[in-house]
Order: structure tokens, then C-alpha cells, then sequence
């Protein structure tokens, strides 16, 4: 049995494959397409899943995707009676619900199949429902409390419930036009980050601030009893007149979603080129200390009424890795999973496994506990790379080395301070590096933020680097020791182990820390156990393989990264480069 899940037409468009219930490859398309947050139907990632099982897209025998235009039709309906939105937002609705209708007919004509035959069998999974399965069916719970926060999707901003065996059962939805995702991002606008994704950076912000806002805050977002929350509707645009969003050739684009009694409430919004001043600190630190007082509004009342200990945790808003690292301390969950691509390119996981388990009725067989579902290069490969590339011998010395002095002498050079592109084995499903397409520094240097950011990211000063840890020393240095392998919460670090790794702790003492185990990822585990036996330190800094790109997939794509910028090092397959000096 083939089942193909796909995300398609939003942000993150992306597609996965499952062969009698085992994960056999996932790829966001813009890993593949070179385009940020690349939307729309992600053939190019489908191509790629159907040639890693070895099969063919007749072979498919089933298609799922992560919506369905039929979900919450009543919902919809009393809304526009009530409200009146705008004709611009009806027509965007549309015409995005036609498209989403047409996946079957797209994907037939795309891959040369006839649109009237018996398979692929198309099935519609609510956006929600399949976040939840995205992160309870792939978990190692057999019983979960399962909660979805994002932006929108089929109508709904969140929904949460129970996962049991190879079923779910939903609780509450929270409606149209309530989103916290829907807040953070107008407070992020607000602050001057339009981008799409940018949420991210402003949680970022958010440690050299104050939340001396709260009261403003509370007045943006209401708790209600039923573990619920509502949105003052007046300070936003998203429900009445519309808000314009595309994302026809590229990135989705979304117009300002804030309104001007926000501004009345909050002062002037910040402009992309003004310069970051204290009040804009403290919004940014207002509105994230009002994202978790409503996230674990939401979560005591699911721990209530559910009964669970574990939390199994999906949507766009499960990307807050800073609130994620509390969720321990704030609710009676003890343990929490969340998958490595928690957001919409996650949803084709979602609507996969909804097919496998819950529709098909088949047990629950895989557990998702590594990231590298990607495509990955052989020795061949990377070699005729190497050799192709007529800059690389001119600028660098290159050594073919066994995975022992491979690994040894990315230790050494990480311990000397220089800067090491590492390029190894499956590209990572999510948006984060974690071992695979990764860029390495030491975290004992205080400078090594500025280096990076000077010579290679290009980016905001204020932005954190992740360290990965080996497993069994998270204890040592954070103050909670729940494995976390795909980068998603931030713990505390341990205020006596901060001097040692500077580059480590970011502002309020915290790291987004990835544990690496010798089992997910024996080569990423020795360079940093051969870190530790060189140094004594069992942590290395990691950030993305990229430079204002999407993360590199190819071997030539690395090597033009490693080229093109003042990296010093690149170990790449059993290569080790060094460029000279």
C-alpha cells in the first residue's frame, strides 16, 4: 500500500511517501525549488519521494492531502451570513478551495496518469486533524493529549483532543477568526518584520526585552473558561475587509493583518529600515509572555479534561521554541512531542498516516525519532562534485579521509575556532539543521556570534545560535533534561556552565538545544564526542548550512556556499576541505 501526502498551495509546500505504513522520504519543495517558504504543488518533491520508494506514480494508491474545502461548511456559512466580509476575500477563498479540488486532476496530468481512472484515491484531511496526526501518530505515545495552534486552516486556528492507538478524537476547535498564530503575526508585522516566517526573529527579540505590556496584551487576547481565547476583533483586518495573501511563484506574501486600533493601543508601528528601539524590545517580549500565558491556558484545559501526562504538539505555533521549553514547568504534562516539522509542511505527514491509521484502520508501526528523510549523495556523487568544481582545488586543499580522521579533524578544526560546513548524509525534513547540512563553531569563544554573522548568515544581531549537545550530558549543562532531537524547545542553561559556552547562551541564559544521540546519527555524534574529548565541552554550535538560502541539498550547492563566503572548512561525504590561507 503507497500513500502520498502532500502539502500543497501554501507556505512550506511539501510531500511525503509511506509504504505499508514505514516512512520511506519527505522533502519540503523548497529545498528542492532554491525558493524560501516556496507555495503551491510541490511536483518536484513528489518526484523525488516516488524515485526513493522505487515506484512509480501509478503505483500510488492513495493521495491525501493536508485540506479539506468541505470541513466546517456550517462554520462558514453563519460567518458570512453574520459578517459580511469583503468580495476580495470570498473570491480569494474560492479560488484557493478550487485549487485545492483539483489536486487529484493536477497531480494526473503532472505524472502522465489519466484523471479517470481508479487510482489514486484522493483524500481530504482537515487541516488541523492532520497536524495532530502529524505529531501523535508518528510519537511514541499510545495515548496522548493532542493540541494544533497555527495561523488558520479549514477555518480553524486551533483544535486539540485525545490520540489513542491508531485513532483521535477531537475535543474543541477555536473558530475563524480567533488565531494566536494570527496574533503573534500581527504583532511581528507590527514590529516591522513582514516577511513571511518571520516570527521566528521577533521571538528572538523577545530576550532583550521586558513584558511591560501585558496590560496592552490582555487586551488583544481573551482566555475564556472552556481553556479557549478570543482576539479583539477591532484590532485586526483578517476578518472583515480582508487580508490579501499569494503565493503564486514563490514565497506566500501577506498584506498587514493589524489594524489601526492596534496602533491606537500600541503606539506607532516600527518601518523594516528604523532602527530597533527599547519599546519595540518590550512589545516583542510582551506579546511572546502573552503567547504562553494563553498557550498554557490552552494546555492546563486539555491536561484536565483528557487526563494524559504526555502532549503530542502540531501547527505553526508548535515552532515557539521558547515556550515549548516551559511547557514542563507550567502544565502537568511530563513529556512532550513535537515533530520535527510541526508546521504546514508537516501536514502531508499528517494527512499520510491519517489515511494509514485512521481511515484504513491499520496499527500504528513507526515512530518518528530521526529527522533525515531528504535526499542524500553518495561518495560517487560528492567525488564528481569535487572534481567538477575548477574554484575548489584553487582555493582549497582537499583530503579524502576515512570517517574516523574525518570526524577527528572537524573536532580539531571546530576546537581552533574556525568555521566548518558539514555536509553528510539525508537532508533534515523541517526547517532547522540537524546534523546533515549543518554549520559547526566551537560555543567557548564569546565572538563567535559576531564571526558568524559578519562572515557568514548576514543576519539580525540578535538572533541565537542552537548548541547540539551528545545526549547523556544535557543534565549537565540545562536545567531540564528531556531529549529534545529536532531543535524545538530552548531550556535554561545551567548558570554555572554559561561562561563556558558564550556563544551558546543567548540573552535571558537559554538555548534552543538539539540532543544528538549515537543512535539517529552516528558521524554527527563522533565530531562532537571527538569535540569533547579534545576540549571537554560536549557541545558544538549548529546552525543552518545557507546564506540567506534555503538550506543547501546538493553537493555543488554546498560547495558554492562553502566558496562564496568566508567559511573554513567544509567536510563533505569523506572529503575534508580547507581553503587556503
Amino acid at each position: 500500500m503507497i500513500i502520498l501526502g502532500i502539502n500543497a498551495y501554501h507556505g512550506d509546500s511539501a510531500a511525503c511517501i509511506v509504504v505499508d505504513g514505514r516512512l520511506v522520504a519527505a522533502v519540503e519543495e523548497e529545498r528542492l525549488l532554491r525558493i524560501k517558504h516556496w507555495a503551491g504543488f510541490p511536483t518536484e518533491a513528489i518526484q523525488y519521494c516516488l524515485d526513493a520508494a522505487g515506484c512509480s506514480a501509478a503505483d500510488v494508491d492513495h493521495l491525501a492531502v493536508n485540506r479539506d474545502p468541505k470541513a466546517n461548511l456550517i462554520k462558514k456559512a453563519i460567518f458570512a451570513i453574520r459578517k459580511g466580509p469583503s468580495m476580495s476575500l470570498i473570491r480569494e477563498r474560492l479560488r484557493n478551495a478550487a485549487k485545492m479540488r483539483d489536486v487529484r486532476q493536477q497531480f494526473c496530468q503532472h505524472f502522465g496518469l489519466t484523471t479517470g481512472g481508479a487510482k489514486p484515491q484522493m483524500h481530504y484531511v482537515e487541516h488541523h486533524v492532520a497536524h495532530l496526526a502529524s505529531a501523535f501518530l508518528v510519537s511514541p505515545y499510545d495515548r496522548a493529549a493532542c493540541v494544533s495552534i497555527d495561523g488558520f486552516g479549514d477555518f480553524v486556528g486551533a483544535m486539540w483532543g485525545l490520540g489513542e492507538h491508531n485513532s483521535l478524537r477531537i475535543d474543541q476547535r477555536v473558530y475563524f477568526p480567533h488565531s494566536l498564530g494570527l496574533f503573534y503575526l500581527a504583532i511581528t508585522q507590527f514590529l516591522g518584520f513582514p516577511h513571511y516566517g518571520d516570527e521566528f526573529k521577533v521571538m528572538g527579540l523577545a530576550a532583550y526585552g521586558s513584558p511591560k505590556y501585558m496590560a496592552e496584551m490582555r487586551k488583544l487576547v481573551h482566555l475564556l473558561p472552556n481553556g479557549g481565547f478570543a482576539l479583539e476583533l477591532d484590532c485586526f483586518r483578517h476578518h472583515g475587509e480582508g487580508v490579501t495573501m499569494t503565493w503564486e511563484g514563490g514565497a506566500p506574501t501577506i498584506d498587514p493583518v493589524y489594524s489601526g486600533q492596534m496602533t491606537q493601543l500600541l503606539g506607532p508601528p516600527r518601518s523594516p529600515e528604523q532602527p530597533l528601539e527599547q519599546r519595540h524590545r518590550d512589545l516583542a517580549a510582551s506579546m511572546q509572555a502573552m503567547y504562553e500565558e494563553a498557550l498554557f491556558h490552552v494546555l492546563n484545559h486539555v491536561a484536565r479534561t483528557t487526563g494524559a501526562d504526555r502532549l503530542c504538539l502540531a501547527g505553526g505555533c508548535a515552532m515557539n521554541s521558547l515556550a515549548n521549553g516551559k511547557i514542563v514547568l507550567n502544565t502537568p504534562f511530563r513529556e512532550v512531542y513535537i515533530p520535527p516539522a510541526p508546521g504546514d509542511a508537516g501536514g502531508a505527514i499528517g494527512a499520510a498516516y491519517y489515511v494509514w491509521n485512521c481511515q484504513l484502520r491499520q496499527p500504528r508501526s513507526f515512530v518518528m525519532d530521526a529527522p533525515y528523510w531528504g535526499p542524500e549523495f553518495s561518495d560517487q556523487a560528492v567525488a564528481q562534485a569535487v572534481e567538477q568544481c575548477a574554484l575548489l582545488p584553487a582555493q582549497a586543499e582537499i583530503e579524502r579521509l576515512d570517517e574516523a580522521a574525518l570526524c577527528r579533524r572537524t573536532a580539531e578544526a571546530i576546537a581552533a575556532g574556525e568555521v566548518v560546513g558539514w555536509f553528510q548524509g539525508r537532508l533534515e525534513w523541517g526547517p532547522r539543521a540537524l546534523g546533515n547540512r549543518s554549520i559547526l563553531v566551537d560555543p567557548r569563544h564569546a565572538g563567535m556570534k559576531d564571526i558568524l554573522n559578519s562572515r557568514i548568515k548576514r543576519r539580525e544581531s540578535f538572533r541565537p545560535f542552537a548548541p547540539a549537545i551528545l545526549d547523556s550530558y544535557t543534565g549537565d549543562y540545562f536545567e531540564q533534561q528531556q531529549p529534545d532531537p529536532f531543535m524545538s524547545k530552548v531550556y535554561k542553561i545551567r548558570a554555572e556552565k554559561r561562561a563556558d559556552i558564550p556563544t551558546a547562551a543567548h540573552e535571558d541564559g537559554t538555548g534552543r538545544l538539539q540532543t544528538v544521540s549515537q543512535a539517529a546519527n552516528p558521524r554527527y555524534w563522533r565530531v562532537i564526542d571527538e569535540f569533547r574529548q579534545l576540549t571537554g565541552v560536549p557541545i558544538v554550535i549548529n546552525t543552518s548550512f545557507n546564506e540567506n538560502e534555503p538550506i543547501v541539498h546538493t553537493p555543488e550547492q554546498a560547495i558554492d556556499c562553502f566558496l562564496r563566503t568566508k567559511m573554513d572548512v567544509l567536510a563533505i561525504g569523506p572529503f575534508f576541505c580547507r581553503k587556503r590561507r
